[in-house]
């Protein structure tokens, strides 16, 4: 049996987290790091990202940037071919990169939803795909989809196109999921709550009505959902596939 600091280590793997620029996906490309893992990070914009990577380098850590559109397939192949060559594989996968309009059904054009689905959930077919075959060869691997609360309930904010592509999110994760079991790859979602990140800034008004909802009284962190995502990442879940974990602060129980 593995110790308690070999089964949490990430040591030697090597990591794509998109989205990791800041918020969720910054804490967990530091969570990684600090696990051992080499970190390839995903996110649009260039200069935000490199400021990231350097940072996270500060550390100490092992650190690649691919500035990338995920909703673009061209740039996503071109990011992952990045990716294994310097690093010769991938052995986590993070589908982190998303974003949020939020409003009211009329408030949304045609190019609005496609844009929320391009980015939602288009980019973790592709990234999914790309790093599928290498996977595949190794005969090992982690996707992690990070999902939302919105898929399951609703929400507390949001908007129809951000709840759909979620909600998507996590039937792809379950069939996913099903299809590489065999090639002992596993493929889980986190479903997090209302996260205190930039995306999601929230009026006074607005913070203190959603934190009267939550059971444990707080808004969740980015760490929150970086350490769930590291237990999934670990050989300590192995055995988990399909599974979506929730990170509400009880919010929601299921």
């Amino acid at each position: 049996m593995s110790s308690l600091d070999t089964l949490f280590s990430l040591q030697a793997r090597v990591a794509l987290i998109t989205g990791a620029s800041r918020g969720i996906g910054f804490a967990v490309a530091r969570i990684f790091g600090a696990a051992g893992a080499r970190l390839a990070l995903v996110a649009r914009d260039a200069a935000r990202l490199e400021q990231a990577a350097e940072q996270l380098r500060g550390q100490g850590y092992t650190v690649l940037a691919c500035a990338c559109d995920v909703s673009a397939e061209t740039e996503v192949n071109s990011a992952v071919a990045s990716v294994r060559a310097q690093f010769g594989r991938i052995d986590i996968l993070v589908n982190n990169a998303g974003i949020l309009q939020a409003g009211h059904i009329t408030d949304f054009s045609a190019a609005d939803w496609e844009r929320m689905i391009a980015v939602n959930l288009n980019s973790a077919f592709y990234l999914s795909r790309a790093v599928a075959p290498l996977m595949i060869e190794q005969k090992s691997g982690r996707i992690l989809n990070i999902s939302s609360l919105t898929a399951q309930t609703g929400g507390v904010s949001g908007s129809v196109q951000y709840a759909a592509s979620k909600g998507a999110l996590l039937s792809f994760t379950k069939t996913l999921a099903r299809d590489l079991a065999p090639h002992h790859i596993t493929v889980n979602a986190i479903a997090p709550g209302q996260i205190e990140t930039d995306m999601g800034a929230l009026s006074d008004e607005a913070r203190a009505r959603i934190v009267g909802m939550i059971p444990l009284g707080r808004l969740g962190t980015p760490e929150d959902i970086a350490y769930a995502a590291l237990f999934l990442a670990s050989d300590a879940a192995s055995y988990i596939t399909g599974a979506t974990i929730d990170v509400n602060g009880g919010i929601l129980k299921r």
